[in-house]
């Protein structure tokens, strides 16, 4: 019999809540990028992705048209992808570097990677009745993945869209909600909140967000979850700069 989480993904991956989303996902799924003409690209709503028993999720914005649109799995195929895997198995949360297919062999330990939409929007810009529509996914996540102790948001959309949802859901919050800012954190009634800048390559390329800060917010959100801070046995240290 399929785990509560399973079927919980196949419901994810069989939505058509928001007409918009899937006329873009499924456009982008037919036109392609020429890079990957040869690609059946996935095209449907993206599930998360990691370890049933985490205690560390990482919350994004949504899929990338060419990158979890395209391979199924959220953050795979993309430089944005590329950043977090890469800090992920420095960090011990993952079993390798690298995330370019669905069935590339990564796995993670102690760490669960979802996003706050699960269509590719447009301009990568949902509206606020997508991103609602959406949140009832993310709240059944956090009811599954009772050992998470630690939300990783990746940038201010998911960390608005995050405190909606707790709100919402009668968790235990301060009065304001602190303003957004790298390496913030906020306990509330469910988990502590660990505020990290995306890994989009706008952030990466300007050196806004490097390697060392992003190990940081990992290395932070393990002692968070009382996990032991220890590297990925080969990984190799940050760089200084931004690739």
């Amino acid at each position: 019999m399929p785990t509560a989480l399973e079927q919980l993904r196949a419901q994810i991956v069989s939505c058509r809540a928001c007409p918009r989303l899937v006329e873009w996902r499924e456009t982008v799924g037919r036109t392609k990028r020429a890079a990957f003409r040869d690609d059946t690209y996935w095209a449907r709503p993206v599930p998360g992705f990691g370890d049933p028993a985490a205690s560390i999720l990482l919350l994004g914005l949504a899929p990338a048209a060419h990158g979890g649109n395209r391979t199924g799995r959220v953050f795979t195929g993309d430089r944005s992808g590329d950043w977090l895997f890469a800090a992920l198995h420095r960090a011990g949360l993952a079993n390798q570097a690298t995330s370019r297919q669905a069935d590339d062999g990564l796995t993670l330990t102690g760490a669960y990677v979802t996003a706050a939409v699960r269509c590719a929007p447009p301009d990568n810009k949902p509206t606020p009745e997508e991103r609602d529509r959406c949140l009832p996914y993310l709240a059944a996540e956090l009811d599954l993945l009772t050992r998470v102790r630690v939300v990783v948001v990746l940038g201010g959309f998911a960390y608005a869209a995050l405190w909606r949802l707790l709100a919402d859901t009668g968790v235990d919050l301060p009065r304001a909600r602190p303003r957004f800012a790298h390496g913030l954190e906020v306990r509330t009634g469910r988990a502590t909140i660990l505020c990290c800048y995306h890994p989009s390559q706008q952030n990466t390329f300007t050196g806004r967000l490097t390697e060392p800060m992003l190990d940081a917010v990992l290395t932070r959100a393990r002692q968070l979850a009382g996990r032991p801070v220890t590297p990925a046995p080969g990984s190799r240290p940050s760089r200084t700069r931004p690739r």
